[in-house]
């Protein structure tokens, strides 16, 4: 387990899209500059004064590029610290060379596992354990603030990993929301379309039958195409609007309900006749459970539309009681032995069940195809609304 999860540090990409500077990268860079000259002119125990100047200065430039090129600068950085410390080992200096202000080095801790693959994490965080135990072992302070600043080296890159691990899972939620998203789009396109096509279909069907015998109902048949059509395209409408403004597009065009259901159900063409049945307190119901009643009852039709063999009678029922929101949608269609259960109803299924509810569809004992479904129907006072009658 630990083989794999080496492997895949080591195999980890960088973080799309790093930007590579910004304009707080100048500030820090100004204000560094300034800590540098004000520490070597006001500071007096500084060894190597313009050596350490110098250096501080190379130091103070490398985070320009510490998101680009995050290995690279912890190289030119911790390289040229081990340098500066052999050489004043040599040199046998009284005290360590160098500014506080290189510290900024914490600063390209900080970014290797934040903006670094995880090959670059290895082999920079080698590097920089190695110069810090370098310099630990160099210094002659005790071993627990050896210790401590030890720790204090590492820590920037503790934090940066944390950093980088927050922002990875935040995306990776965002896109799972995204993802769920697209899927209860696709959903309502499939509902609506589907439905006002097959609708569509079957007047034209009826329109082409009666032509020759009464055009008065042929033309009556092509106003009823383009009354589903535009339907159609206000619903679509609808959608697009909330996908661009979701609190407009909500307000202008709330989405369709148990309010809607006698529109839905006035079939054309006289093919199918629907009864329908409303039962107990509908007007409240949580947005949720009104648009699903309302979906459940559409794919209900357009499937019984486009598959229900000889059947002449559609039965739709809604009944609110305390708790629950019960829907039954049959027909009294020839029994073929084969199912319906496609795209729609697997959708159907799943909205069911993301809102606590249960929805099973199949063939009838007797005749025809029945769907039904049991929905929650709790209220809260957060919750109730009223949608207005279309």
């Amino acid at each position: 387990m630990l083989r794999d999860d080496l492997r895949t540090l080591w195999t980890e990409p960088r973080p799309p899209d790093v930007p590579a500077r910004v304009r707080r990268d100048w500030a820090l860079l100004a204000a560094g500059l300034a800590g540098v000259a004000l520490e070597a002119t006001l500071r007096e125990n500084v060894v190597w004064r313009p050596v350490a100047v110098v250096f501080a200065v190379w130091l103070w430039l490398l985070p320009l590029w510490r998101r680009t090129r995050p290995l690279a600068m912890v190289t030119l950085a911790f390289g040229s610290v081990v340098l500066l410390t052999v050489a004043s080992l040599v040199a046998a200096a009284r005290e360590p060379v160098g500014l506080y202000t290189g510290a900024v080095v914490l600063v390209l801790v900080y970014a290797l596992p934040r903006w670094g693959s995880g090959r670059e994490i290895v082999l920079g965080g080698a590097l920089i354990l190695a110069t810090g135990t370098l310099c630990v072992v160099a210094d002659e302070t005790p071993v627990v603030e050896k210790a401590v600043g030890l720790v204090f080296l590492l820590l920037p890159g503790v934090v940066g990993a944390a950093v980088r691990f927050w922002v990875t899972a935040r995306e990776r939620q965002l896109e799972q929301v995204r993802s769920r998203e697209r899927e209860q789009l696709a959903r309502e396109l499939h509902d609506t379309v589907a439905h006002h096509v097959s609708a569509m279909v079957i007047i034209a069907q009826a329109g082409g039958v009666l032509a020759g015998t009464d055009p008065a109902a042929a033309v009556k048949a092509l106003e009823g195409v383009e009354e589903e059509g535009a339907r159609t395209l206000e619903e679509m409408r609808a959608m697009v609007a909330a996908l661009r403004d979701r609190g407009v597009g909500a307000e202008l065009a709330p989405p369709a309900g148990v309010a809607d259901l006698e529109r839905l159900v006035r079939t054309p063409g006289g093919r199918l006749r629907v009864d329908l049945g409303l039962d107990g307190e509908l007007d409240a119901l949580p947005p949720a459970v009104d648009a699903a009643v309302y979906r459940i009852v559409q794919e209900s039709v357009t499937n019984a539309l486009r598959h229900a063999v000889d059947a002449t009678e559609l039965v739709v029922r809604v009944a609110a009681e305390r708790h629950t929101v019960r829907v039954s949608v049959r027909d009294n269609g020839r029994r073929t032995g084969r199912g319906r259960d496609g795209y729609g109803l697997t959708g159907l299924r799943e909205r069911a069940t993301l809102l606590g509810g249960t929805l099973r569809a199949g063939p009838g004992t007797d005749r025809g195809w029945h769907v039904e479904a049991e929905l929650p129907g709790a209220r809260s006072e957060s919750r109730v609304h009223s949608r207005p009658r279309r």
